[in-house]
């Protein structure tokens, strides 16, 4: 009965996409867009209504979200076939997709914040969902850092109650002094969702949710939703200096690099090139390219969703084991799960003519042609050279080496784990040159020098022979963690982003907290406020104890006292 649930979803879901996908054809050729609004009711001259706004980007991302959580429920039938509350699991998952799609269809603050938070609450529970110590810090920080983007939201509601309405599509093409503030609490409620630092922590932390999650979670749902927030905001965006906000996204992009070209944990290097693939996606809609960053959002989703969906299957054919240095030999033993692993992570890398390739060739070459300065040409490439390094690293530590330490496990692959993984990895080779002629229905030629195009290739190759001497480095000199432990501390801490974000902050308000219950509840304020009403709550009651316990004495005082100042 429980296989029923999840197969019947996985069809709906997945003939949904196609009825989504169609609309998309054609509102692309009709070039179109709908808009359907539906009055509530009216507050002091404040119309709350629900509205739908329907055009090629909401159609296309709608369509790319039913596609990989249709998978992604077809995956967990067999991934969570063990577990106790598979059906809890699979409507938190169909809730999940459902507070996406709020999101992604609407045009008013007040309909978006209930995706938006939907997201936030659900994601929650979803990674508290092993129940554990460690699955409720994580829970714990995501939800608060979550918070900070829900508050903002809060706060744009608020301030465009001066404008008369919720829909933002009325405000992106008329800036004013005001709209300033709107967009600026936007994009600190974008880089809560979308991780970027000084946000970052919990993305990794995140990790703790089961891996079909994690696929759904960094392809299409949870963190592209600022992403795709601000690319709905971008009109309004452009009328103000974005240069500090680019240069955060870029850093976020070296930052999540360089941490993963330390890290050990499978998921976690997976989590971090996802936080480093949205820094890069941000950099260009900064640039000033929200539709190009669109595009490299859906490329991304679908082999991102690849890359866990083998990742899940290899964690689980290991023992549940996450740690990259006791897997190895893989290829023999589940050979289409590392074909597709193989695929997802050479489209990740931007290798040619695959998906990946049409979205970041793109973005470089964009950047090169529209002459931004040596600093951000250098971090690009440098970025680039990066993610290759830790995905050779990757394929070194899983695919070239010998089995490691953990040998004799229960190697299976079956039609429910392979099924999602060849759609995947069809989606993850064309889905690119088929996105392009979608997206960019004019085609537009970028004229560069022979040595500027050949740059990106050969930053590919460096990339590789970096990621081969680290893995060579990491796998032998055992001992560079224990010499030099300052770096690895700073590295898996995200640069100490995780303390500033959890011991760092709650130590401060613990002190604070401390001090004020020294001076109130342990000096005069313990006196003058909670101590005086118990003492005169004390004092009655002797009084009315006396009064009780010596009545006729009382009786006979009070009748002299009435006596003599009657004779008085």
């Amino acid at each position: 009965m429980i296989k029923m649930h999840y197969l019947i979803w996985h069809i709906i879901l997945f003939f949904s996409m196609l009825i989504f996908l169609m609309f998309d054809l054609y509102f692309i050729y009709m070039d179109s867009v709908l808009m359907i609004d539906y009055e509530l009711f009216t507050l002091n001259s404040m119309i709350i209504s629900m509205t739908f706004l329907l055009d090629m980007i909401s159609f296309s991302f709608i369509s790319c979200v039913l596609f990989i959580s249709s998978l992604v429920i077809m995956y967990s039938h067999m991934y969570m076939y063990d577990d106790e509350n598979k059906v809890r699991f699979l409507y938190l998952v169909l809730l999940f997709v459902f507070s996406m799609f709020m999101l992604i269809i609407s045009p008013n603050l007040i309909s978006i914040l209930i995706g938006w938070d939907g997201l936030g609450l659900i994601s929650y529970c979803l990674v508290i969902y092993f129940q554990n110590s460690s699955s409720y810090n994580s829970g714990m920080l995501t939800i608060m850092i979550n918070r900070i983007g829900d508050v903002m939201i809060l706060l744009s509601i608020a301030w465009m109650m001066n404008y008369g309405s919720w829909h933002y599509f009325y405000y992106v093409f008329n800036y004013s002094f005001f709209s300033k503030y709107i967009i600026i609490m936007m994009i600190i409620a974008s880089f809560t969702k979308s991780a970027q630092i000084p946000f970052s922590s919990w993305l990794p932390a995140a990790m703790a949710a089961p891996t079909p999650v994690s696929s759904l979670v960094h392809s299409s749902t949870l963190v592209t939703a600022g992403v795709y927030l601000l690319i709905r905001f971008s009109n309004l965006l452009y009328n103000m200096d974005c240069n500090f906000f680019l240069y955060i996204s870029m850093m976020t992009m070296i930052m999540s690099g360089l941490v993963a070209s330390f890290e050990y944990d499978l998921k976690k290097i997976i989590a971090l090139s996802t936080l480093s693939q949205l820094g890069l996606m941000m950099v260009i809609l900064f640039f000033g390219y929200p539709m190009l960053s669109f595009f490299h959002l859906l490329t991304h989703a679908f082999f991102k969703a690849l890359l866990f969906l083998c990742a899940g299957l290899i964690i689980h054919v290991m023992s549940n084991t996450q740690d990259i240095r006791y897997m190895g030999g893989l290829y023999n033993q589940i050979p289409i799960t590392l074909s597709s692993f193989l695929i997802s992570n050479l489209s990740l890398t931007g290798f040619p003519f695959l998906s990946g390739f049409y979205s970041k060739d793109l973005i470089i070459e964009i950047m090169l042609f529209n002459g931004s300065n040596f600093f951000i040409t250098i971090m690009m490439y440098f970025s680039l050279i990066l993610t290759v390094a830790y995905t050779t690293r990757l394929f070194y530590y899983l695919i070239f080496i010998n089995c490691n330490k953990i040998t004799l496990n229960s190697y299976f692959e079956n039609y429910y784990y392979n099924f999602p993984m060849i759609l995947l990895s069809f989606m993850s080779v064309f889905s690119g040159s088929l996105m392009s002629w979608m997206i960019f229905l004019n085609p537009e030629f970028i004229f560069l020098t022979f040595q500027m195009k050949m740059l990106t290739l050969l930053m590919l190759f460096l990339g590789l022979f970096l990621g081969f001497l680290l893995s060579l480095f990491n796998y032998n000199g055992v001992l560079f963690g224990y010499k030099n432990n300052l770096v690895f501390n700073f590295m898996n801490s995200m640069w100490f982003l995780v303390y500033l974000n959890s011991s760092f902050m709650n130590k401060k308000f613990f002190l604070y907290s401390k001090k004020s219950s020294n001076l109130i509840e342990y000096s005069w304020g313990e006196k003058t406020m909670s101590m005086m009403s118990y003492n005169f709550m004390i004092s009655l009651s002797k009084i009315n104890q006396i009064m009780f316990n010596n009545n006729l004495s009382i009786y006979m005082i009070s009748f002299f006292l009435l006596l003599v100042l009657v004779i008085i």
